[in-house]
């Protein structure tokens, strides 16, 4: 059974961050009645919905409607932000029924200028943020997942977090996820490659694509996962087709049966970096 739809209200963003792939798409944002129709068709499957594969989506223009479209459908809202519109969109954001949990790249602060005053500027809006939301209940991770890679900033992004959390037991290195305060997280995860075509190719991997997980795009298309920033396993379009149809397809019940298999079908799955953390050894 499917756990959570990604679907992609806008593959606009605001940064060029290196650790992105970004998309060659043309740009579109979602209206709300396409949104809805979206809903509709996820819900007997699905409760989560994360707002997230390409672009920010604090950017969509009408945010707080498609927000309210999901609360008065019952489903839960997570979304995925680089944090620099928060301060523009909190209230927005607080005051919504539907949203569950926001996951914040802090990584993005990189990206933000380079100035220490604007970084500093960046951090305390997301902190002031994350403390109103986890005090409303709402689940706020704090994401560094550049470790190993280009994190040279992430010194300075932990010191900050040490400050503000105020936690005595603070320890280098630190399990990959843990309790800044209540309902407020800091997650820590190596950097990973995207799928691409020109990678070596990982002949036995393990995918949750499909059997936990679906993407929709700015545009209708479905896709496997996340990742597939450019649509290039498109499956269907749930603009104009039912979700069982898409997900009983040819090409979604071969990937399936591939991953079950562990031998995926797909050549961009089997190039895929973040996969290979599924793999048991």
């Amino acid at each position: 059974m499917l756990k959570k739809a990604y679907v992609e209200i806008t593959n606009i963003c605001n940064l060029r961050c290196a650790f992105c792939p970004g998309t060659r798409r043309a740009p579109r944002t979602m209206t709300p009645e396409e949104f809805a129709l979206v809903l509709d068709k996820l819900r007997p499957r699905i409760s989560y919905v994360y707002l997230h594969i390409m672009g920010e989506p604090l950017l969509h223009p009408q945010l707080d409607t498609l927000l309210s479209l999901a609360a008065r459908r019952g489903m839960k809202v997570c979304v995925t932000t680089n944090g620099t519109l928060l301060g523009k969109q909190a209230e927005t954001l607080l005051r919504s029924g539907a949203l569950y949990k926001i996951s914040v790249s802090l990584h993005s602060v990189e990206e933000n200028g380079g100035d220490p005053a604007a970084a500093r500027h960046y951090l305390d809006t997301v902190w002031q943020f994350s403390r109103q939301a986890a005090g409303q209940g709402i689940i706020v991770a704090l994401r560094l997942w550049n470790e190993g890679a280009a994190d040279r900033g992430n010194a300075a992004i932990l010191a900050y977090l040490h400050e503000r959390s105020g936690l005595a037991d603070w320890a280098e290195p630190r399990r990959s996820s843990f309790r800044l305060a209540e309902h407020l997280y800091l997650e820590r995860e190596r950097a990973f490659s995207w799928p691409d075509l020109s990678a070596d190719a990982v002949p036995t991997q393990f995918c949750r694509a499909l059997r936990e997980q679906i993407g929709v795009l700015a545009d209708g298309t479905v896709v496997p996962c996340c990742l597939d920033h450019e649509g290039d396993l498109a499956l269907g379009n749930l603009f104009t087709q039912e979700l069982d149809d898409i997900l009983t397809g040819p090409r979604a019940a071969a990937m399936f049966d591939g991953f079950s298999r562990r031998m995926p079908t797909e050549e961009l799955c089997r190039r895929c970096g973040y996969a290979a953390r599924f793999n048991i050894k």
